[in-house]
């Protein structure tokens, strides 16, 4: 069970204003020529010129519901900014307050089952997506990714391209709207139908595929923060192909090269994916490229021995924070918790010091972490053939055991009794279904939609996967 937690003093929307400054609102603006009311929209969302807070209505009332996104029937033409038009086929996902369509770019043909790309719509008041599209503006057009790739000499990076946004009215109504390419699988879902456990050398290869991506964003001078199998997609038309998606989080870390200072921040603290946060997230610190690495170390850790030794106690924030903290301050006892004796991947272990040893405003040394994963490979005969298998790895229950990939078993922890929303579950019990599609309200009864593992639309903290949203 995943639980997504937000900051427990302040609202979305003020979280989200904090990931803006005034010098990269100009920039957005410049690039992508929002009109006059989308502008006006975004100012007062982002809190650029920073307005006095708005009062509530009446005392004690809650704030305003945000809208739900309505369901356009298949043809519907929109028009971006570009002035490119594009037509939506069938919705085939959900997210909180949005909905993601098929789409193509506008032509006689509708649009099919095999499009190349989807779009993904709200009501143009909620304003979530636009934390989203500031990213994308920026860092993952075609021609910015086409030429990192070039020039890194890469023949994949795990970044969707941003084709266009804009707004679109209909019925009275305004919607805000992205193109991006369309994906398939998430790796949760792989996860799960692993058993909860990834084989070593297709747990190596995902890491190494990350390091491209995080490396990528980074000199782009953002992080991402939210590192997760859930945020990790399979391409549409290549299985052995991953992409990092959901930049709802993505904070602008170094504006014009200025990097961020170290500070606390109470009203910020345990921000992010509980189980997998950053110590600096637990303390209320901005965002760093530390805190990303070491988010993948616990997704690798996770994806190995098949669950972190703090998933237990995830309702208690602050008892995660210290079991990490104790983790970082003694690694060999926490490889220790997770693996036998005999099963420690050791590349894990330098993956984890090295990440340790790095400082707020540091840059990682990526190439050194590539090589850190590559001597694991290595050391099962195996090599980053491109080809990522996801057969389920077999759980070995002797010491003397492992894997036939080099697999370090689960190692047995005593079955305990966890308290979960006032009702006992075993740490080891079977994991959820997942709710059958349309089973949410957006889409209404028998919707064929299914939910999707983004942070573009408020409220699927949740509501996505179980999570639970928490104060601390």
């Amino acid at each position: 069970m995943q639980l997504h937690v937000r900051s427990c003093s302040s609202t979305s929307t003020n979280k989200t204003a904090g990931r803006f400054d005034v010098t990269s609102y100009a920039v957005v603006l410049q690039e992508v020529r929002f009109d006059k009311d989308l502008v006006q929209q975004s100012a007062v969302h982002h809190n650029v010129t920073m307005p006095p807070k708005t009062k509530a209505a009446g005392k004690g009332k809650a704030p305003a519901k945000r809208k739900l996104a309505e369901e356009f029937p298949p043809g519907e033409v929109l028009t971006d900014t570009g002035k490119k038009s594009w037509k939506l086929g069938a919705p085939i996902g959900k997210g909180g307050f949005g909905l993601i369509y098929l789409a193509d770019p506008n032509s006689d043909k509708p649009v099919g089952t095999d499009a190349r790309y989807v779009i993904k719509v709200e009501p143009s008041e909620n304003g979530p997506l636009f934390s989203e599209l500031h990213f994308y503006m920026r860092a993952a057009k075609p021609d910015i990714i086409h030429t990192w790739m070039k020039t890194h000499r890469l023949k994949h990076l795990g970044v969707p391209r941003y084709w266009g946004s804009g707004l679109h009215e209909r019925g009275g109504k305004r919607y805000r709207f992205m193109v991006i390419d369309r994906l398939g699988t998430d790796l949760q879902k792989k996860f799960e139908e692993c058993g909860r456990r990834f084989p070593r050398k297709l747990v190596l290869q995902l890491g190494l595929r990350l390091l491209d991506v995080l490396e990528f964003i980074h000199e782009h001078e953002y992080v991402h923060a939210d590192v997760k199998a859930s945020n990790l997609l399979l391409s549409h038309g290549d299985p052995n192909q991953v992409y990092l998606v959901d930049y709802g989080l993505a904070y602008r870390y170094a504006p014009d090269g200025v990097l961020k200072e170290y500070k606390e921040d109470p009203k910020k603290c345990h921000d992010g994916t509980i189980e997998f946060t950053s110590i600096d997230a637990h303390k209320g610190v901005s965002p760093c490229r530390r805190g990303d690495l070491e988010i993948v170390s616990y997704c690798l850790l996770q994806w190995l021995c098949g669950r972190l030794p703090w998933e237990d106690r995830l309702q208690d924030p602050a008892y995660v924070r210290d079991a990490k903290i104790r983790g970082q301050e003694n690694i060999s006892e926490l490889m220790s918790s997770c693996f036998s004796s005999q099963d420690k991947p050791d590349e894990i272990q330098r993956f984890l010091e090295e990440v340790k040893s790095l400082g707020y405003k540091d840059k990682p040394p990526y190439e050194k972490l590539r090589s850190i994963l590559q001597s694991g490979l290595k050391s099962i005969q195996a090599r980053d053939d491109g080809q990522l298998n996801f057969t389920a790895a077999s759980v070995k229950r002797t010491a003397e055991d492992s894997g036939a990939d080099g697999s370090p078993k689960r190692k047995k922890r005593p079955t305990k009794k966890t308290e979960v929303n006032g009702v006992k579950k075993s740490p080891r019990a079977a994991p959820r279904s997942r709710k059958a599609p349309g089973s949410g309200k957006a889409g209404g009864p028998g919707s064929r939609l299914v939910d999707t593992a983004s942070q573009t639309t408020p409220g699927l903290a949740q509501r996505s996967r179980g999570r639970k949203k928490l104060s601390s």
